[in-house]
């Protein structure tokens, strides 16, 4: 998944965005409302950790114009603000969840699985095609009851495909999805990093579950 982090607290975002690449995701961390507006305006989010303090633009009237726009991305407000009151506008302003400073790193991850399962309509941390499962907890994968040892990226790309089962997916989406504005790399690495996946997931099996649309991109299903 790839997360963007929006805190004016550098050291706090440092501190978040090494955690969640731990996790797997990807993540991009900006410090002001109007530079997380650019990063809104050419990439797409699976979820976004906002504080409301922010400068130049606040995280409130950040979050009013995502739902101006008809953004459904889910948003987290993580932030010092803990009255009542605080939270009632920031949850009636398009939030999905609100967490407290100071707080857990290992809660900030549940929240952030929460919302976004209850995005895509899933209900627990278990994806599955045919025979192939995913455990987004433990971080692990079975086929046919055999398990199947990924990188991080193989993870994240097959987690992407899984989602997003019997949807072709472009290769500049995977990428865009899976590698923050950070990465340089080839203009082949999706290419190569689905050749590793369709090894160790296929490779044992008659029925095989990636398959390459021409021309178009990448589909997973049974």
């Amino acid at each position: 998944m790839r997360i963007l982090i929006a805190d004016d607290e550098r050291d706090l975002c440092d501190v978040i965005a090494k955690r969640l690449s731990m996790e797997g995701f990807s993540v991009d961390c900006c410090y002001n409302g109007d530079e997380a507006m650019d990063y809104l305006r050419f990439a797409e989010y699976d979820a976004i950790v906002l504080d409301i303090m922010m400068p130049k633009v606040t995280g409130l009237e950040l979050l009013t114009w995502i739902r101006a726009k008809n953004n459904p991305v889910p948003v987290l407000i993580l932030t010092a603000k803990d009255t009542v009151s605080d939270r009632v506008v920031g949850l009636n302003s398009g939030a999905d969840d609100y967490l407290i400073k100071p707080f857990s790193l290992d809660e900030l991850v549940a929240r952030i699985y929460a919302i976004t399962r209850r995005k895509s309509g899933i209900v627990t941390n278990i994806l599955n095609v045919g025979d192939l499962a995913m455990n987004l907890n433990t971080h692990t994968v079975t086929r046919g009851g055999k398990t199947i040892s990924l990188s991080s990226k193989e993870f994240s790309i097959l987690e992407y495909l899984v989602k997003n089962k019997g949807n072709v997916l472009s290769r500049e989406k995977i990428e865009q999805h899976i590698w923050n504005y950070d990465y340089e790399g080839g203009s082949n690495v999706i290419d190569v990093y689905i050749s590793y996946l369709r090894k160790k997931i296929d490779g044992d099996f008659e029925t095989k579950l990636i398959h390459t649309i021409r021309g178009v991109g990448y589909i997973i299903k049974e």
